[in-house]
């Protein structure tokens, strides 16, 4: 059965014992985090990219308002434009790639990040990125934020999110199970589904409650956490996980 979504909190703690799996169940003794991935577009960064409109201009209204009805927690845009002959995946891939640089012209970091990254760099946890972004936007954020993620993995890197490749991919370089990790992104469709078919925890950055809606009741992967912000991650770690150095 699905997990429910959480509200995090302190309070959680509770509630996510009494939800989790036997799998992922906690005993008295906390499972040891050894490193947090990271989403990039909407959890490391404020969101500016007007995706409904990208989808539209690359589908066309029709075609984008069916597949959002078939699919409500998210279109893979990216996957799905590899069906199309090559002439029209340029003409497509140009189209995306005209809106991210207009996002990154906007760029600015989510309130909450840095904060985040020095309290588990306090901790030597380690830091991972994967983003369906480009690798020259992964490393615009590092160079003007000044916050490096190793591995920060790409859309070059295939498959790419929703597959659980990528995060698996880290754990091996990190040399850690998948289960010693959590994976924060703001989108169910590639961050939760990325995390929980990797076997890996997920938490879920959702700033307006946008998946409380009645919608995304019976999506078929859901987090093991939910957060409105940053601020509140630390915390639900704290709680629930082992952090020692």
């Amino acid at each position: 059965m699905p997990l429910p979504l959480l509200v995090g909190s302190i309070s959680a703690k509770a509630i996510f014992l009494s939800v989790l799996p036997h799998s992922k169940r906690m005993s008295t003794v906390k499972t040891r985090l050894r490193g947090v991935v990271f989403d990039m577009d909407g959890t490391l960064t404020v969101p500016v990219i007007d995706f409904p409109s990208m989808y539209r201009a690359v589908l066309g209204d029709d075609e984008y308002r069916r597949m959002k009805a078939e699919s409500p927690s998210g279109i893979d845009i990216l996957g799905h434009i590899e069906t199309w002959p090559p002439d029209k995946q340029r003409k497509a891939n140009d189209t995306i790639a005209d809106y991210e640089r207009q996002g990154l012209q906007r760029l600015q970091i989510m309130p909450g990040a840095a904060e985040l990254c020095g309290l588990l760099d306090s901790k030597k946890i380690r830091r991972g990125l994967i983003t369906r972004n480009t690798k020259s936007a992964v490393d615009l954020y590092h160079e003007r934020f000044g916050i490096k993620f190793s591995p920060a993995l790409s859309r070059e890197f295939r498959p790419y999110k929703p597959d659980p490749a990528p995060l698996l991919h880290i754990c091996s370089l990190w040399e850690v199970q998948p289960n010693e990790v959590i994976m924060v992104g703001d989108s169910l469709k590639d961050d939760v589904a990325c995390g929980r078919q990797a076997g890996a925890f997920t938490c879920l950055l959702d700033q307006t409650g946008r998946y409380d809606s009645p919608e995304y009741a019976n999506v078929e992967f859901k987090p093991d956490f939910k957060v409105t912000s940053l601020a509140e991650v630390y915390s639900i770690l704290e709680v629930n996980f082992d952090l020692s150095p």
